[in-house]
């Protein structure tokens, strides 16, 4: 494995680390915040922001998509994501041990079968470490940003009262912004001008526009579904995105195939273990 791919698969479990301790610090703030209201977005945002450990959350997210966004440029799309995916087996110790969140059995178990999917998935990666993989197919990669999006927006005002619902149209957005970035990292030359990019605006607005859905995601709870729910969407959709959009090779081997397809699985039911989209949850009053 070149020296650059190993950079970027250190950069990746910095960004595992980063996003967990993020969400947890957003979720104490948010909870204390009015609840996020759509209609105005601004509104909500600096009412958010006027809350210290909110503000924080954001600052350690932020510094986490900083190593996001270098991994993405050194490392191959899929990879990346499986190592970020494997920092899910922490939420349930985080929430338990640090955060002083009660965790279900459903919620360990739910965890646990979404971190071994995307362990799988890891295991499946044989072949594309080589190299960055950032060539791509223009009309492939806008069918998904676009599918995704629309995706996001259906189930953001279809469902605004439902924490889980929203958890996956947040990972939607992310998974978009991150499909993006890989895609941005392989246009050679840009410099400067890369923050004048279609593509920059891109990722600049659906990450803004995830983070404050999240954020009432994160409100109306239950927080750890919620946060393995955002994670595991975003990191489904961007390893997928390895193969489809930056044509990074599937395995070979009809065992590792069947093995990536039953990892996708083990993803799937852990999120049908979670609350389902009819039972809302009252926003947390704090004390």
């Amino acid at each position: 494995m070149p020296l650059s791919v190993q950079v970027g698969v250190l950069c990746a479990v910095l960004t595992a680390l980063g996003s967990i301790v993020g969400f947890f610090l957003k979720h104490k703030g948010a909870i204390k915040a009015p609840l996020v209201d759509a209609k105005r977005p601004i509104h909500s945002s600096i009412q958010l922001f006027k809350s210290p450990i909110y503000t924080l959350g954001c600052v350690v997210a932020t510094t986490s998509w900083g190593f996001h966004v270098a991994a993405l440029a050194l490392a191959p799309i899929s990879l990346v994501q499986s190592v970020i995916a494997g920092g899910l087996v922490l939420i349930t110790v985080v929430a338990d041990r640090f955060f002083g969140h009660k965790v279900t059995r459903r919620e360990w178990i739910g965890v646990a079968l979404t971190a071994a999917g995307l362990a799988f998935l890891a295991a499946t990666l044989e072949g594309t470490a080589d190299e960055a993989h950032s060539d791509y197919d223009a009309a492939i990669f806008a069918v998904t940003l676009i599918a995704t999006t629309v995706a996001a927006v259906v189930l953001t005002f279809r469902n605004g009262t439902n924490g889980p619902a929203l958890a996956v149209a947040a990972g939607l957005l992310w998974a978009g912004s991150d499909i993006t970035i890989k895609a941005l990292t392989g246009h050679d030359g840009l410099g400067l001008s890369t923050i004048f990019h279609p593509f920059a605006v891109i990722i600049v607005v659906w990450s803004l526009v995830a983070l404050l859905i999240s954020a009432k995601s994160l409100q109306l709870g239950p927080v750890v579904p919620v946060i393995a729910l955002t994670s595991a969407t975003a990191n489904v959709l961007t390893i997928a995105a390895g193969p489809v959009v930056f044509q990074e090779p599937l395995p070979e081997d009809p065992g590792a195939l069947l093995i990536r397809l039953a990892a996708f699985a083990l993803v799937i039911t852990a999120a049908a273990m979670t609350p389902p989209p009819g039972s809302e949850l009252k926003k947390e009053v704090p004390a």
